[in-house]
């Protein structure tokens, strides 16, 4: 691929990243059902570390951009931002007709007492406590090792496993959403394939 056709995908990339949490804002502001929450011994099992919001934050949109590296065609490219944009749209069904946020507690567990805590606190102003079922973060690296696989085998599932960590130790998820998200994530890659296969 011409880099200029890369750079031209990566700027593409960037607008529909930003375009698209405008419908996960928004799916925050207008559940259809009042939001429930979930109670498990494994939850309270989990600790709270927060030094995974560096995790959380900076892994996500670096690996999602990374597609465009081992994409070949103006068309792969559209196909592939097709998937995410499928993603998008089974997501938002979750968090409109079955809406589940964090418990309160979750929260306020952090007390902004180191840089860490901070910038969680930074994170946890835009990113509300609803929209939690299932992780859209581990849905979309889900999503993202699936159409990098052929070009870095099984270390693509690096990106869902760290985040999928992240989503937990930082207290932004349930641990029923990741494997919700990774599940999510491969089905949505299933119906790309189905579609974009000649």
């Amino acid at each position: 691929m011409r880099l200029t056709d890369l750079i031209i995908h990566v700027v593409l990339s960037v607008v529909l990243i930003v375009g698209a949490y405008q419908f996960y804002f928004w799916c925050q502001r207008r559940s259809l059902f009042a939001p429930r929450e979930f109670h498990s011994v494994v939850d309270s099992m989990i600790p709270y570390r927060p030094e995974w919001v560096w995790v959380y934050s900076f892994l996500y949109y670096p690996a999602i951009l990374y597609v465009n590296a081992v994409l070949d065609t103006n068309l792969q490219f559209t196909r592939v931002a097709a998937s995410y944009l499928l993603l998008l749209a089974l997501q938002m069904a979750f968090f409109l007709l079955c809406p589940v946020r964090t418990p309160a507690r979750w929260r306020t567990a952090n007390g902004g007492r180191s840089r860490s805590e901070r910038f969680l606190a930074f994170v946890q102003k835009f990113d509300a406590p609803s929209n939690s079922f299932p992780s859209m973060h581990t849905s979309v690296l889900m999503l993202t090792a699936m159409h990098v696989y052929p070009h870095l085998g099984m270390a693509a599932f690096a990106f869902p496993a760290l985040i999928g960590r992240s989503c937990l130790f930082t207290k932004q998820h349930y641990f029923v959403d990741v494997p919700a998200g990774v599940a999510l994530g491969g089905l949505d890659y299933c119906l790309y394939l189905a579609i974009a296969t000649p």
